[in-house]
């Protein structure tokens, strides 16, 4: 095999290890760290982007997972709020203020857990992240008081919010760059899955043992953390660029004059933080991913926060309907995503996009207008598939508009602000015109004019990622 270069790297040098049956082609190895983890039959099949095996299925297990988990803990809070309302004798100004405070720690870790990954490794702080979440589970179910039951689901949260995003980038740094949207839209639609299970855990177990159950159940997610860290490798691209850092600090060290290229790269990399979000060669991306994301959890935070309000008010629905109703939007939504990820990468990350976002905008503005039971119904199927397909891409998009040195960095901060704005500040916005107009009509009618703009900005501006390595995007 001959040396390769990576990434700007020093020469790639081959490593003689025994390859066990079933394991992909041994790549060269970048640097010693490197060196160390190609000791491991997962890495190595990690490491090569040629051929599918056991080890990327493990990666993309976890991580759909993770997804999962995070819809059904969100739903389960949802679906016991009343309950858990009337235990600890609190109002809805106060029970919406504890929601509001757990957002807020949970939007900390959105950003500081991807932060830390940049600097210590994915699979290690997955793990770690894994385990937080699976511990404080039944604390929240043993909360004595309001105060103890905010404090503890806030870091069930902050911990919760870490685990999709770390996990996402490893699914992104792992799986064949031809299959990458596929499996990173897949991952994404359990949440839908985990959201809709939710609601058959609600009813079965807190009927049973009342809503205290329900928090007991997911606790079972500690056995991933050990899942995680056995099964799944480390990121090869993190590995690589990690190794690239120690290689220029050595030479510097030793008095050693730098490549230009070497030089220019380790400015940037040595010290990872926002700042470099900002500087002339990544603002543009920054901005892009930013909006992109931004102008999602403005549109879900919207309708997804308020539909089932909408349907009692504007049109009479039961809670039983609209419960009904809101399992069979999500779940409808799931195959939205799957079909965006199939058509990022075939047919391009813009045209999927575009596709998704113009379907979702139409058929959602016909159901806002609509006033027959089964018309609802109809539309309101029919916009999911857009409406929450568009996840699938925008998920894949964040990831590839960073480079590695900065992706953790990059995509929290692109997703903590989102959270912010979107579940936040701009509810406020969404009730405030509900109180002006007497209904969700024209909040709800802002959004497809989001979608538009989204789908516009996105094909006119953005760079295309479909089937590139991310070395090949960035440096």
């Amino acid at each position: 095999m001959s040396s390769t270069t990576l990434g700007g790297g020093a020469p790639r040098q081959p490593v003689a290890c025994e390859l066990f049956a079933g394991d992909a082609a041994l790549p060269p190895a970048a640097g010693p760290l490197e060196e160390r983890h190609l000791r491991s039959a997962a890495y190595r099949n990690a490491a090569q982007q040629e051929r599918l095996t056991k080890t990327h299925w493990h990666i993309a297990w976890a991580n759909g997972l993770g997804w999962g988990f995070d819809g059904m803990d969100g739903a389960i809070f949802s679906l016991v709020a009343p309950l858990v309302m009337a235990e600890f004798a609190v109002s809805l100004p106060e029970y919406r203020t504890g929601v509001q405070i757990a957002m807020l720690v949970g939007i900390i870790g959105l950003y500081l857990w991807p932060w830390l990954a940049d600097r210590f490794g994915r699979r290690t702080l997955l793990a770690i992240n894994i385990a937080m979440f699976s511990l404080m589970m039944p604390l929240v179910a043993l909360a004595p008081t309001w105060g103890f039951f905010v404090a503890a689901y806030s870091i069930v949260r902050f911990a919760l919010n870490g685990e999709w995003a770390i996990g996402s980038m490893l699914v992104a740094e792992t799986w064949p760059a031809r299959l990458r949207a596929r499996i990173v839209s897949c991952n994404r639609a359990a949440w839908g899955v985990g959201a809709a299970l939710a609601g058959t855990i609600t009813a079965l177990v807190v009927g049973q043992w009342g809503w205290r159950g329900a928090f007991v159940l997911p606790a079972v997610v500690a056995l991933l953390a050990v899942y995680v860290r056995f099964l799944c490798p480390e990121s090869p691209y993190w590995v690589r660029t990690t190794d690239r850092k120690q290689r220029i600090r050595a030479e510097i060290a030793a008095g050693r004059t730098l490549s230009d290229e070497d030089r220019q790269w380790f400015s940037k990399a040595d010290k990872v933080g926002l700042r470099q979000l900002f500087l002339p060669d990544m603002r543009r991306n920054t901005i892009l991913a930013t909006f992109v994301a931004v102008t999602n959890l403005i549109a879900f935070s919207t309708v997804g926060l308020w539909m089932p309000l909408f349907l009692k008010e504007a049109h009479g629905w039961t809670t039983a309907e609209y419960s009904s109703f809101y399992i069979a939007w999500g779940l409808i939504g799931v195959v939205g995503i799957a079909g965006a990820g199939w058509i990022s990468d075939l047919l391009g990350r813009r045209l999927a996009f575009v596709l998704m976002l113009v379907e979702g905008a139409i058929f959602l503005t016909l159901w806002i207008y609509s006033v027959d039971r089964t018309l609802l119904w109809i539309f309101g199927l029919l916009w999911s598939i857009g409406f929450l397909g568009v996840w699938g891409p925008a998920t894949t998009y964040t990831a590839e508009m960073y480079p590695t040195r900065i992706r953790g960095v990059g995509n929290g901060f692109s997703w903590a602000l989102a959270f912010f704005i979107g579940y936040v500040l701009w509810p406020f916005v969404s009730v405030w015109i509900r109180e002006a107009t007497g209904s969700f009509h024209l909040a709800f009618l802002v959004i497809p004019v989001f979608m538009l703009g989204q789908a516009a900005v996105v094909w006119l501006f953005s760079p295309e990622h479909a089937g590139k390595d991310l070395d090949g995007i960035h440096t």
